[in-house]
């Protein structure tokens, strides 16, 4: 599994093959999600509220790296590790 961040349990990750828009998946236990970087939401999964929320404002503070990460991923090159939420 190609993780790009960890943090308070939730693991995000990006996959080389992915279909457009762009977009991360998060996972938290047995949830899972697949968020739009562009306008960071959540279409058909479910994440608890709370970690939508963590999910969604780490998204908003390192979305320019998330964009970096899909094209470079696009390109067939490895994605770089982001920070977490601190």
């Amino acid at each position: 599994m190609p993780a790009i961040c960890r943090f308070y349990g939730i693991v995000i990750v990006m996959f080389f093959d992915e279909h457009n828009p762009p977009h991360f998946h998060a996972r938290y236990g047995e949830h899972k999600g697949a968020i739009n970087i562009v306008d960071l939401t959540l279409p058909e999964e479910y994440l608890p509220p709370r970690t939508l929320e963590l999910v969604v404002e780490w998204a908003a503070r390192h979305k320019l790296e998330l964009l970096r990460n899909w094209e470079l991923l696009r390109a067939g090159r490895p994605a770089a590790k982001i920070p977490p939420l601190d």
